[in-house]
């Protein structure tokens, strides 16, 4: 069963740069979208065998995600059921038989860190969410989590402790999480591999000389360890300042 996690910045504009076939070449089950900026009814996109699920901004043009799923869900929740954090459509959860998919588009702390303490009280209320849903069932989340864990997940670790993405708070919420009894799948399979990242700025040829961040994960619960086959990562696809980044489980 394969997952794809992939923050299209613009879905309308990712479709321009080659996202059908790109999305046809993954051939997955499960194609989660963050940061799709846009609303019900402004794209017009047939993927055939898939249904779509959908949470949109307030915000016209800001944030969003979405899910195509090969296989119909037993229910579909947006939102965290929590009005201060629900305005953004940055959380999408659908209920399988097994496990529930959950994909998010992590706030961003923004310049100097000006959003930080907003975003400190969002890790929570995540981290929150997703240990309820793993108190029934396996949970496998993904998204665009806007935080390089470890110093090995960004190519310039020195100069960016104090910057949005790598501070010292957002990654210790992620340490927090992990703790609280999810992998990291891509370095659980991968623990020493560098310059493997999903994020390079647009200025100063970045993605050219790969100078990136790893922000974009799969996280799955503990129970759900023993299924992991593989986790990856596609720096060859275009159509957006990130790649996809891919899941394989074994039921």
């Amino acid at each position: 069963m394969r997952f794809i996690s992939w923050n299209v910045n613009g879905l309308r504009a990712c479709v321009k740069k080659g996202f059908e076939e790109s999305f046809r070449a993954l051939d997955a089950d499960f194609f989660c979208l963050q940061e799709t900026k846009l609303q019900a009814g402004q794209i017009d996109l047939s993927l055939p065998g898939y249904t779509d699920y959908w949470n949109y901004a307030e915000k016209k043009g800001y944030s969003g995600t979405a899910v195509f799923a090969r296989t119909e869900p037993l229910e579909v929740t947006a939102g965290m059921g929590i009005s201060e954090h629900d305005t953004e459509g940055r959380v999408l959860t659908l209920e399988y038989a097994d496990f529930y998919l959950v994909t998010v588009y992590t706030p961003n702390s923004q310049d100097g860190l000006r959003r930080l303490d907003y975003r400190m009280a969002w890790e929570d209320a995540f981290r929150e969410h997703l240990c309820s849903l793993a108190r029934h069932k396996g949970v496998v989340v993904c998204g665009d989590m806007n935080v390089a864990h470890e110093e090995i997940d960004l190519k310039n670790p020195d100069t960016n402790h104090f910057n949005a993405g790598f501070s010292d708070q957002e990654r210790a919420k992620m340490t927090e999480l992990l703790a609280a009894g999810f992998t990291d799948t891509f370095r659980y399979l991968h623990p020493d591999a560098a310059d493997a990242y999903s994020w390079w700025s647009y200025r100063a040829n970045a993605r050219e000389r790969n100078v990136g961040w790893r922000i974009d994960y799969f996280l799955v619960s503990d129970a759900l360890r023993g299924n992991i086959r593989e986790a990856f990562i596609c720096p060859e696809i275009v159509g957006s300042d990130h790649c996809p980044v891919g899941l394989d489980l074994q039921w």
